[in-house]
């Protein structure tokens, strides 16, 4: 059994029905509840704020926001007051964005990797509560800092998660973030190159890779019936290989494969085209790259990731029984 757990959660729920999956999730021991910003459907710190009212000891992190859609200081004072409904529960996870949607909203993603360099070390700043001047190329701070008047001012201890999916974005994780926010859809041999990079990252500053956190999102499918797992997963898998190119890159799925559905899918896409773009993809691939299949399938694929570096399984569960799942990855069980 996994000593350390945690939960991901995206639109497939209701906001009050997330409430009581992460109650429950915290009842059972997992360590965190994740909560995604990733298409235009739900925003993260809302259902966060949620989630923290709800429960008293379990950790709430973003997976992930975007750097390009919110100032700096924004971005800071957000998390500061999540942090002040549940000091030290608040993880601040920050992803580069994904295009088509980017550019369909106006942005532009230029120097992907100065542009998150820049905003993880001016939020860092803004958290110390200090007054923060910073000239770079897209964050620029004049003297600001978060402006406490009516509450205690003090320094906010929120653990920044680089969410990295290619090998540079990881090196900068392993430089300058306090964890790296794994991705899913890709295999456990995928994790191999992104030990090496983050340890790349890690040696420019003097840090080993045993100092940073590195939890990954893991598609979890579980069914008593395997076949009907792998059909559950096999929608999101289509879904994903079809929109958006950094896990397309990472995922080890054929190319020839990845572009015969990328020819009848994109963003934004219906249910019933997912579904007929899904008939292209294999058994094999879908349980390649998710934790599909009953309780032993699935605790079985979720150590290989262990096994190859993630410190702690973030389980997306798939299927109307959450329960189930956290049920069987619970580390309360005996």
């Amino acid at each position: 059994m996994v000593s350390r757990v945690a939960l991901y959660l995206q639109d497939a729920h209701s906001i009050r029905e997330g409430i009581a999956i992460a109650a429950y999730a915290e009842q059972q021991g997992f360590d965190a509840v994740w909560q995604a910003e990733s298409r235009l459907v739900r925003e993260a710190t809302v259902p966060m704020a949620a989630y923290l009212a709800s429960t008293s000891r379990i950790l709430v992190g973003s997976g992930v926001v975007n750097n390009w859609t919110r100032n700096t200081a924004l971005l800071a004072s957000t998390f500061s007051t999540l942090d002040d409904l549940a000091p030290g529960r608040v993880l601040l996870g920050i992803g580069a964005w994904w295009d088509p949607l980017a550019s369909k909203v106006g942005i532009h993603r230029n120097k992907p990797l100065q542009a998150m360099r820049e905003t993880v070390e001016a939020v860092r700043a803004l958290f110390s509560c200090e007054p923060v001047t910073y000239n770079g190329e897209f964050v620029h701070l004049n003297g600001a800092q978060l402006d406490y008047v009516h509450s205690e001012r003090r320094t906010k201890h929120i653990p920044i998660y680089i969410g990295a999916t290619g090998m540079k974005m990881m090196e900068l994780a392993g430089e300058i973030a306090d964890g790296v926010l794994l991705n899913y859809l890709v295999s456990p041999s995928y994790n191999e190159m992104a030990m090496e990079h983050l340890a790349i990252g890690g040696k420019r500053v003097g840090r080993d890779l045993e100092e940073l956190d590195r939890p990954q999102l893991i598609v979890c499918s579980l069914d008593e019936d395997r076949q009907r797992a792998i059909d559950a997963a096999r929608l999101l898998v289509t879904q994903y290989l079809g929109q958006q190119p950094h896990i397309m890159a990472a995922s080890g799925v054929p190319k020839a494969l990845i572009e015969e559905i990328g020819e009848k899918l994109s963003w934004p896409a219906t249910h019933e085209q997912i579904e007929k773009a899904s008939r292209l993809v294999p058994d094999e691939v879908v349980q390649s790259i998710t934790a599909s299949g009953n309780v032993e399938d699935c605790r079985a694929k979720v150590d290989e990731y262990i096994e190859k570096g993630c410190t702690c399984p973030i389980l997306y569960p798939l299927g109307s029984n959450v329960q189930a799942m956290i049920d069987a990855f619970s580390p309360n069980a005996a």
